[in-house]
């Protein structure tokens, strides 16, 4: 291992394409965060050793209850933790279903733009530097807020897409769940001067050799493995699309299903959704590329269900990728507010509807496109928009359904 003092000056003196990695430009003045709401954002200080020296920032909503699941977000290089406070949505749908965030945050002191060091082994293995902090704080909060150990969920953009694909790797028995929004594959990179290859375009490696980068980052470890999801534009030349397509193969191979997805939907914002599900049937990787777009995570501003966040460097007005994040994790199942610890997260079972598309249709639990019928919130395809085909859709929350055939109360249809 390096001593302190090299590894600092390393980092001082990185070659200008690794400077520039993932954030080639400063954010503005004029992208400058919005002010806290709410609760607001807190620092936290004393959460551990700290040995990756990051700084711990965290929203914790007035009305959430011990027991709540917790969700850890990494801003990309040049930002900070308040910024993305501020525009990725992770606070709006904190406030609405009722868990905590922790939004880590890095220094021009660990690195000149202020990048997690996705790129450094130093940084981003297990008991190591950056992700050993970001599990203390994880530590921290289930001691200090009661969070559901086994509801963690890790996000992160560009740098911090990285990070989050590497602690998935290095900690699947801390973190349940992930989404990677323009970043890397776990361990693409493992010192500086790689750091720009995998940038540009990663390692031409077979789905079992970027598993295997995986299965190395905690040997012995037998699962069960992260749920994650990729967020990519196709437009993005700062970290190449061929980076979402190694995630893909890693964390497909790792949850032992092939690269073929058991669907594919058109979503918002020219976004195309693949569903990859386990043996069991449930999605265990769901990727969400995004036609068009840059370098950036995916926000869609405004009131209406499924919309999220502010626009501003780096935060891309295209669909929210928060919410369908979140419920993909399954956050949006909980009660708004946080739910007390040993019972039952829904005591009254939802409301279903069973009708046929175009009466789901005419009663505003769906709308249609292209000739078919998708249901509100989920955008779940429900086939031809007709008095032919008939579905159940489960309501949870309020103006979200889901298809479905149980685990609710009948509603009128």
């Amino acid at each position: 291992m390096r001593p302190p003092f090299l590894r600092r000056l390393l980092r001082r003196v990185a070659p200008v394409a690794v400077l520039a990695l993932l954030a080639a430009h400063p954010v503005s003045a004029a992208a400058a965060p919005a002010a806290s709401t709410a609760a607001g954002l807190q620092q936290v200080t004393g959460f551990g050793s700290n040995p990756g020296n990051l700084q711990m920032f965290a929203y914790t909503p007035d009305d959430v209850a011990p027991g709540a699941p917790l969700v850890v977000a990494l801003h990309g290089c040049t930002q900070s933790a308040d910024a993305y406070y501020a525009h990725s949505g992770w606070a709006e749908y904190a406030d609405l279903w009722g868990f905590d965030v922790v939004f880590p945050q890095t220094t021009a002191a660990n690195n000149p733009l202020s990048c997690f060091g996705w790129f450094d082994t130093n940084e981003s293995t297990r008991g190591a530097g950056e992700a050993a902090s970001v599990v203390q704080m994880v530590e921290y909060a289930k001691q200090t807020y009661g969070s559901d150990a086994d509801r963690v969920y890790v996000t992160g953009l560009s740098a911090g897409g990285g990070m989050t694909a590497d602690l998935l790797a290095a900690y699947p028995d801390v973190f349940a769940g992930g989404s990677v929004a323009s970043g890397l594959p776990a361990q693409c990179a493992t010192s500086q001067l790689g750091a720009s290859a995998c940038q540009t375009g990663p390692q031409a490696l077979t789905p079992a050799q970027w598993g295997d980068k995986v299965r190395g980052s905690y040997p012995g470890w037998t699962g069960p493995w992260p749920r994650v999801a990729i967020w990519q534009g196709t437009a993005d030349y700062t970290v190449y699309p061929a980076n979402a397509t190694a995630l893909r193969d890693q964390w497909t191979d790792v949850w032992g299903i092939g690269q073929t997805p058991s669907s594919t939907e058109s979503m918002p914002g020219g976004t195309t959704r693949s569903v990859y599900e386990d043996a069991s049937g449930q999605p265990a990787v769901e990727t969400f590329s995004v036609s068009g777009m840059g370098h950036g995570l995916p926000v869609d501003p405004g009131s209406g269900d499924g919309q999220c966040g502010s626009t501003a460097a780096y935060f891309l007005d295209t669909i929210c990728s928060t919410y369908h994040t979140g419920v993909f994790w399954g956050l949006d199942e909980g009660t708004p507010g946080g739910t007390d610890p040993g019972q039952d997260p829904d005591p009254d079972p939802a409301a279903c509807f069973t009708a046929t598309n175009y009466a789901h249709v005419e009663a505003g639990r769906a709308y249609t496109s292209g000739g078919h019928a998708y249901a509100n919130g989920s955008d779940e395809d429900m086939g031809l928009y007709n008095l032919f085909v008939t579905h159940t859709l489960r309501e949870s929350p309020a103006g979200h359904f889901v298809i479905a055939d149980s685990g609710c109360q009948a509603g009128s249809s």
